[in-house]
């Protein structure tokens, strides 16, 4: 049983406590953790449980925001975690994002969100769909009726049908001209290349979403042509864990509306579709810096919106940067901007150029990271594969759409 949630900014400040029991947690817990965070660093930041003299706390970081749970008694930890996790999943949802800004703007929307999600401490209703016809999303129309009516209240009088259904995460009964349900593979690549060009790390998560419009209540049973390569897997509560776990098989009734069916993990990775090759000669008190970028393995589909960018050390007076394909820009906050939109069949892409450092240093002693973002579309990395999506007690036949989408998560290139 939770006793309390704090949202926390990036410098520390509670912007939001909710109290969900009798017993009241002292801001002051608050200040414990902060001072813990700067005297331990990341090492503290990636402990989800901490124990303080007083307290249990459970952490998750999303966007710079910290959302800090406080108990002080035993509660399966993965399920305090896992409803934090869901609490950042409809901010982002419902506010567009997360940021300090965005919290504050619409501090009422949060807390009737937080006042929905849990009662007494234990998680009650959590799934997005519902909470959408309980709490209305904020508009500029909303906010200028509750400023009209003097109503800032955005919780609907009337109860959806669904809180009292045996399938919760759906919609009693919608109906549709056009039945259509649509499945989207969607992975991020996380990567990192060592200085002499050897891959250390690189792996993919991934997530399944899907945008279901179906009237009824349809059974849906989703396969994988291979999915023994995943690991990790993170199920929506719609789904029936028996068939996963006898078969490797996703059956379930899905929400109504677009929903993350499931999320996954493939790792080892031997090798990554394009390749960032960086040359650094310093000497002589200036800096020659030269990038070569290019496909390693050919995915079968374009790989458009390929960026890298790396910071310049605080020690570079100027910089002069070209490139034989895209644009340099570099920014106000020494950050060195190179866009690619696509990488031509004829000539790799190539950016150089010359880095003047400050007077009395000969050579340059810290040598900066790349970081590169690009996107591919219609397919997915991991080489995972839908083999075949069926559907039952639908009165004709729906229509059936899928698409695969891999981009760059943290994918850096050390020099």
């Amino acid at each position: 049983m939770l006793q309390c949630i704090f949202l926390l900014s990036d410098s520390g400040e509670v912007m939001l406590e909710k109290q969900l029991t009798g017993h009241r947690v002292d801001r002051s817990i608050c200040a414990w953790f902060w001072e813990q965070a700067i005297s331990q660093g990341d090492s503290f930041k990636l402990q989800p449980v901490i124990a303080s003299p007083t307290h249990y706390l459970f952490q998750v970081v999303r966007e710079g925001i910290t959302f800090l749970a406080c108990t002080q008694v035993e509660m399966p930890p993965l399920m305090a975690i896992e409803f934090l996790c869901r609490v950042a999943d409809v901010l982002s949802d419902y506010l567009g994002g997360l940021n300090e800004d965005v919290i504050k703007d619409n501090f009422i929307i949060v807390y009737e969100l937080l006042d929905e999600m849990i009662d007494n401490g234990f998680p009650l209703t959590t799934e997005p769909n519902i909470l959408r016809e309980m709490i209305a999303q904020p508009s500029i129309v909303s906010k200028v009726l509750s400023v009209v009516t003097g109503n800032s209240s955005n919780v609907s009088e009337t109860l959806p049908g669904a809180t009292a259904s045996c399938v919760p995460w759906r919609t009693p009964d919608p109906k549709y001209a056009n039945n259509e349900v649509y499945v989207d593979l969607v992975e991020e690549m996380d990567a990192t290349i060592n200085r002499d060009g050897v891959l250390v790390k690189c792996e993919i998560y991934g997530e399944v979403q899907v945008n279901s419009h179906l009237s009824g209540l349809p059974d849906l049973t989703l396969s994988f042509a291979n999915p023994s390569i995943l690991d990790d897997v993170r199920f929506h509560p719609c789904v029936r864990f028996r068939p996963w776990e006898s078969n490797q098989i996703l059956s379930f009734v899905p929400p109504d509306g677009q929903f993350k069916l499931m999320s996954y993990r493939v790792k080892k990775l031997k090798s990554t579709p394009i390749y960032v090759k960086p040359q650094l000669t310093s000497g002589g008190g200036t800096c020659r810096i030269d990038v070569l970028v290019g496909i390693r393995n050919d995915p079968g589909k374009t790989i458009d919106s390929i960026t890298v960018q790396f910071q310049l050390p605080h020690c570079i007076l100027s910089a002069d940067m070209t490139s034989n394909h895209g644009t340099v820009n570099i920014l106000a906050n020494k950050t060195c901007l190179w866009s690619i939109e696509r990488i031509p069949k004829d000539k790799a892409p190539s950016m150089s150029g010359t880095l003047v450092l400050e007077t009395g240093l000969e050579r340059l002693h810290v040598f900066p990271t790349f970081q590169v973002a690009f996107r591919i579309m219609g397919v997915a990395l991991s080489g995972l594969q839908i083999d075949k999506l069926d559907l039952k007690n639908l009165p004709n036949r729906p229509y059936k759409g899928f698409r695969a989408l891999t981009r760059a998560g943290e994918f850096e290139v050390r020099s």
